[in-house]
């Protein structure tokens, strides 16, 4: 007696019958209704900013509403918002403080965590959390001491702004308090990756004859790189985003950074809300471009290190 062949699809969805079926989960359904909620809120904001910034406030949106068909499209506010904020020369100014603060601030704050990581002497983890402490201190609180003491260092007009014969009113103030208050921050992260290279690296590169320097640039900086990206990105965006010292160490409107271009678009009795929402739109376009750019390397640098012990 000759047995009976089934069917090649029967038999699959037979096998897919059997396979038990995954029940949804009630936690889950509510984290992505909450996940889902959140970028909603956040979203409908940043869309009604970018819609209302192609139309004119007056005549539109003052009367129709920030969600109402528009009459008409323009580029107007935009070019309006770069000629009356100056903004292009304010983003002179906030490329001439970010810059260095932020390669001198990574620069500096990976040698510390090299030397503390690295290396065994008698007060490097307390040096380490001395960094560290650094970053709970309020920044307004040191407004008046730090004000004063600018104000009495010498500096030659020839690198000043404003020719006053000191450190305040030149950006120079502002770069240095930058790297004072980000180094902890930077110091505590960095110190903490570093831990997690063998440091049989080191003591191989010394075999073959390298020093500390050689060490520091050829061997652990490489290495560090996913996490120099990650910071490198946030301390870019808070350092672009910086408003306080730029308004009280920079006394001369036209050497404030970008972030006071909002401040000179605000009218005394009456202000234009689509101006503005174009000007706030090019200011957070280079946050986000430097996002896209180092996009890869800050979600690595974010994650690596979190599978280890």
């Amino acid at each position: 007696m000759s047995a009976v062949t089934a069917d090649p699809a029967t038999e699959q969805a037979l096998e897919l019958n059997d396979v038990p079926r995954q029940r949804i989960k009630p936690g889950r359904i509510i984290l992505h209704t909450f996940l889902i909620t959140m970028a909603i809120g956040w979203l409908i904001p940043i869309g009604t900013a970018i819609y209302n910034s192609f139309r004119f406030y007056e005549s539109d949106t003052q009367v129709n509403g920030p969600f109402s068909a528009p009459d008409s499209l323009t580029l107007q506010n935009y070019r309006d918002a770069w000629r009356v904020g100056e903004m292009g020369k304010t983003f002179g100014n906030t490329a001439f403080i970010v810059i260095p603060a932020l390669f001198i601030t990574l620069l500096l704050s990976a040698g510390v965590a090299y030397a503390c990581t690295r290396f065994s002497w008698k007060f490097n983890i307390a040096f380490l959390v001395l960094f560290t402490a650094g970053n709970l201190m309020p920044q307004q609180v040191l407004f008046q001491p730090l004000f004063q003491i600018y104000k009495r260092v010498p500096w030659p007009d020839i690198l000043s702004d404003t020719n006053t014969g000191n450190l305040l009113g030149t950006k120079i103030a502002v770069i240095l308090i930058h790297i004072a208050f980000q180094v902890g921050f930077c110091t505590f992260v960095l110190a903490n990756y570093m831990k997690t290279i063998p440091k049989e690296l080191g003591e191989a590169a010394s075999v073959d004859g390298a020093g500390v320097l050689r060490q520091f640039f050829q061997v652990i900086l490489p290495l560090t790189r996913p996490a120099l990206a990650a910071l490198a990105t946030l301390e870019f965006t808070w350092l672009y985003n910086d408003f306080f010292w730029g308004a009280v160490l920079l006394n001369q409107g036209d050497e404030r950074p970008i972030t006071s271009s909002i401040a000179v678009l605000n009218g005394q009795y009456a202000t234009d809300f689509n101006l503005i929402a174009a000007a706030s739109i090019m200011i957070a376009l280079p946050t986000l471009i430097v996002y896209l750019i180092l996009q890869k390397q800050f979600i690595s640098g974010l994650t690596l290190g979190a599978n280890k012990g």
